[in-house]
C-alpha cells in the first residue's frame, strides 16, 4: 500500500522560506518519479515540480529560481525547498508519485499540507 506523508507546511511572511518533506512507504522509492503539486480552492491542481528516478527536475515557470526539489533515496523522502515565497504561492501542497518506472508522478497522493504566505 502506497503511503505518502507530507510535513513542513505553515504560515510564513512574504519573502520567507519553507521546506516541505514527503516520506514515502510501500514503494521501491528509487524507481519512482516524485513530485509536488498544489491546489487553491476553485482551481485545478497544478504541478509545481517533479524529479525523475535519475534526478532530473522540472519546474512550474512561476517557481523557477525560487523552489528546489530534491530526493534522498536512502531515506525514501522527497523535499521541496521554497524560497522568496509570495502570497500567490499560498495553497495546499501535495506529494505525489506514479507507478514503478513511470516518468511522471500523479497517480498516488499524500493528504496535503497547507502553505500560507502572508503579505
Amino acid at each position: 500500500q502506497v503511503q505518502l506523508v507530507e510535513s513542513g507546511g505553515g504560515l510564513v511572511q512574504d519573502g520567507g522560506s519553507l521546506r516541505l518533506s514527503c516520506a514515502a512507504s510501500g514503494i521501491i522509492f528509487s524507481i519512482h518519479a516524485m513530485g509536488w503539486y498544489r491546489q487553491v480552492p476553485g482551481r485545478q491542481r497544478e504541478l509545481v515540480a517533479d524529479i525523475t528516478r535519475a534526478g532530473g527536475t522540472n519546474y512550474l515557470d512561476s517557481v523557477k529560481g525560487r523552489f528546489t526539489i530534491s530526493r534522498d533515496n536512502a531515506k525514501n523522502t522527497v523535499h521541496l525547498e521554497m524560497n522568496a515565497l509570495k502570497p500567490e504561492d499560498t495553497a495546499v501542497y501535495y506529494c505525489s508519485t506514479g507507478r514503478p518506472w513511470d516518468s511522471k508522478p500523479g497517480i498516488y497522493w499524500g493528504q496535503g499540507t497547507q502553505v500560507t504566505v502572508s503579505s
